[in-house]
């Protein structure tokens, strides 16, 4: 008999294999809240419930160690996680660090890349309270679990959006990918070239945000302060058209954004424009930026429009009604989740 041929990986992309692996398995556990399917999982713990998350950073694919310093590559990693906890309505308290590494690597590198662990620690004021080390034959890997605690009606999770409900987004996008781009084009010059320094002056803004994230820890404690509870949210780490999508999905919904609303930095649209990008796909689906997208009832406007650090990017509609971007110049144009994919073959 002819045998099936196997499915490529990359032909059903990440999101798509946590689907397959995950769809048909059911949770037996009471205090299982939420399991796979938003930014972090939540367990019932009594009077609070404990949120965790995990991400893995592989020599590679999620960074390159010739223009990554170690210490900024620590801090990173914790950042990226917490990000997911702030982005359900919860402060992180805890974080795990695994990592496999390789011979190429000296206590002192290790040093190194610990003291941006702890720096993210630090200010965040998380505790590191244990991991693995192992070793590796192909360089360094990074697995951080964060936890956090919430009041169980304290959590916002993607499945809360409601029709007519505003969508805001925190700070300005693409801004990590075009830093992304000029790292990686002065590598490549580099490489060709080892006389030649790289040219990165007067674009701090644009590789801090590749190279050292912020979860917006003060986005959250701003809204709180205003009296606002998200309807649902998400941190956006794979671009902004992914990450609304996922919303439009787990809460059965539609939206319309405007990209005349859409946040961009000047300094992006520079360098955009230098590598003759449109800064607006940078927005759409560049991704690591760790801004927070959410939604909130209509009569939030008041409260928010004077917000300086969120923006009203659109509002939720029906399901039949799709998710759609207006253009400038009125066009509609369906939003397609572009941004990044762990696991699409790379060179």
């Amino acid at each position: 008999m002819e045998q099936a041929k196997p499915t490529l990986l990359s032909e059903i992309g990440e999101f798509g294999l946590i689907d397959r692996l995950t769809a048909n398995r059911k949770m037996v556990q009471s205090s299982s809240l939420m399991g796979v399917g938003d930014d972090a999982a939540v367990i019932d713990a009594g009077d609070h419930c404990i949120l965790v998350t995990t991400d893995l950073l592989v020599e590679g694919i999620h960074f390159n160690l010739i223009y990554t310093p170690l210490k900024h590559l620590g801090y990173k990693a914790v950042a990226v996680n917490l990000s997911d906890i702030y982005a359900m309505n919860a402060e992180p308290r805890q974080i795990t660090v695994s990592i496999a590494v390789s011979g190429k690597f000296s206590l002192e590198a290790l040093e190194e890349l610990y003291s941006g662990i702890y720096m993210a620690c630090d200010k965040y004021k998380v505790d590191l309270i244990g991991g693995d080390t192992s070793s590796s034959v192909t360089g360094l890997t990074i697995s951080i679990t964060a936890l956090g605690t919430a009041k169980r009606d304290e959590i916002v999770y993607r499945n809360g959006a409601q029709t007519n409900d505003l969508i805001c987004v925190s700070g300005d996008l693409g801004a990590a990918y075009i830093g992304l781009q000029l790292l990686e084009r002065e590598k490549e010059l580099f490489e060709k070239d080892h006389s030649l320094q790289p040219d990165l002056d007067g674009n701090d803004y644009i590789i801090g945000r590749q190279l050292k994230p912020e979860p917006r820890a003060d986005i959250i404690q701003l809204l709180k302060d205003n009296g606002i509870k998200p309807t649902s949210m998400i941190d956006i780490s794979d671009g902004l058209s992914s990450e609304i999508l996922h919303i439009c999905k787990n809460s059965d919904k539609g939206c319309r954004i405007y990209q005349e609303k859409i946040p961009i930095d000047a300094s992006t649209a520079m360098m955009a424009a230098e590598f003759n990008i449109e800064p607006l796909i940078c927005a759409l689906h560049g991704g690591e930026d760790y801004e927070l997208l959410f939604t909130v009832p209509l009569e939030s406007f008041e409260k928010l429009r004077n917000m300086k650090e969120i923006h009203i990017i659109g509002k939720v509609v029906d399901k039949e009604d799709n998710a759609l971007m207006l253009t400038a110049e009125g066009n509609s144009i369906q939003l397609r989740a572009q941004g990044w994919d762990g696991l699409l073959e790379r060179e």
